[in-house]
């Protein structure tokens, strides 16, 4: 339910505006659509800055090391003075990164740059959700997170297409030039419509010089955070592995077109978004758990069925029924999976966040290169990785159902706001 804060907000009890829905949205997108807008001017860059391909590939590391160290940053310090200063301080810093990386004159100071870019872009990401956890909890959180996937969801498609139309207009520095000003468009956004969410009744539930550390042990000690979060992370390592890998598994085994391969692409695509609908129809009814549970089981068994394909070389059919199983799981498992992970951390919810996205951005970052070790001839390594977040996002679910662990606190919430059950 929504929860009284500080400043105006207009929010009526168990919802949240379209506008908060659509701010919210930008800030969640804003950081990964940093990444990839810029993807079809790689070459472009490495000519331009006489690097290699490798130095360019660089830049994309270093955005991404500073989108998940930004995100613990960001975290603990929205969870001690608020929401809106470590968001605004945020944006700044990416809209500065943005415009100097459209002035770079090496591909050095490019990777620098973006590693600044990502830091900053990470504060949307993280306290966004913890924004959510703020005013939302249980099946109404859970409903949320899945209408933002349907904004989230659409940025990667839509983020490369927005660069390749750029790069028709100008050089590869007026993607980056771009950037800089949808950033300064959403900081006065952000500074108007976005009220302060995290009262000072939740803060001072963590005062004192260890609050920081002590929320971040609270987190990674609490039993269904640990089983919750790393299935949205087993969850995004399937989707990385998937990413990485359906084209060289289905242009070359198959055969298919890139057209045809960017149809099939598209319409996985479409069916997370779908399913992360249903799935906010349905959860106040069924609750999280069951959807995070059922969720969980449709992505074993898509991945399963991925790896039994893959191994006795079974028709086209049967391994994109398996794909789209995988993919469109993840509509069922992510939000519901981050509603029930936030859930008890109402005064630490920007540390719990911010773990989250470090799991999803750490176990997705191994998977995808994982996918390149048996080469790209017939798809077997994704299958493997595909299965085998699938089948240990579900077990991880099912022994965090069954009996409490001695002496593993189940409870955080704050004294004055009880958890609600998911």
């Amino acid at each position: 339910m929504a929860r009284g804060n500080q400043g105006s907000f207009d929010e009526t009890p168990g919802r949240v505006s379209l506008r908060m829905l659509l701010v919210i949205g930008a800030l969640t997108a804003f950081g990964p659509l940093s990444i990839d807008s810029y993807l079809p001017a790689l070459p472009s860059i490495s000519a331009a800055l006489d690097a290699d391909a490798s130095q360019v590939q660089l830049s994309l590391t270093s955005c991404l090391i500073g989108l998940a160290v930004g995100q613990l940053l960001a975290g603990s310090a929205s969870d001690r003075w608020g929401r809106r200063p470590p968001l605004l301080v945020g944006i700044v810093a990416f809209i500065a990164a943005s415009i100097a990386c459209a002035l770079a004159t090496s591909v050095w100071q490019l990777i620098a740059l973006r590693l600044v870019q990502g830091l900053g872009g990470a504060a949307g990401v993280v306290i966004s959700r913890a924004v959510v956890r703020d005013l939302l909890s249980g099946p109404t959180a859970a409903r949320f997170f899945s209408m933002l996937m349907m904004i989230t969801g659409t940025g990667p498609m839509v983020a490369p297409q927005i660069g390749a139309q750029l790069l028709q207009l100008g050089s590869w520095r007026l993607i980056f030039t771009a950037l800089g000003f949808a950033g300064a468009l959403l900081l006065v956004v952000a500074a108007v419509w976005l009220p302060e969410t995290h009262t000072m009744q939740r803060r001072a539930a963590r005062s004192g010089n260890d609050g920081g550390l002590a929320a971040l042990r609270a987190v990674l000690t609490h039993r269904v955070f640990i089983a919750t979060a790393l299935a949205t992370g087993l969850g995004y390592g399937a989707i990385f592995a998937y990413v990485g890998g359906s084209s060289f598994a289905l242009e070359t085994t198959y055969h298919l077109s890139p057209q045809a391969f960017g149809l099939v692409f598209g319409m996985n695509g479409v069916g997370l978004v779908a399913a992360s609908q249903v799935n906010a129809h349905v959860v106040r009814r069924v609750g999280p758990a069951r959807l995070l549970t059922g969720g969980l089981v449709g992505m074993a068994s898509g991945g399963v069925g991925l790896l039994v394909a893959t191994l006795t070389h079974a028709p086209l059919p049967a391994t994109l029924v398996s794909m789209f199983a995988v993919i469109c799981a993840n509509g069922f498992v992510a939000p519901n999976a981050l509603a029930m992970a936030l859930e008890d951390f109402p005064h630490a919810s920007g540390s719990a966040s911010a773990l989250v996205g470090v799991l999803q951005f750490a176990i997705g970052g191994v998977t995808a290169p994982l996918v390149g070790l048996a080469g790209p001839r017939d798809g077997l390594a994704m299958a493997i990785v595909m299965a085998t977040c699938g089948v240990l996002a579900l077990g991880l679910r099912l022994m965090s159902v069954s009996r409490p662990a001695p002496g593993v606190p189940e409870s955080t919430g704050c004294p004055d706001e009880p958890a609600v059950s998911a």
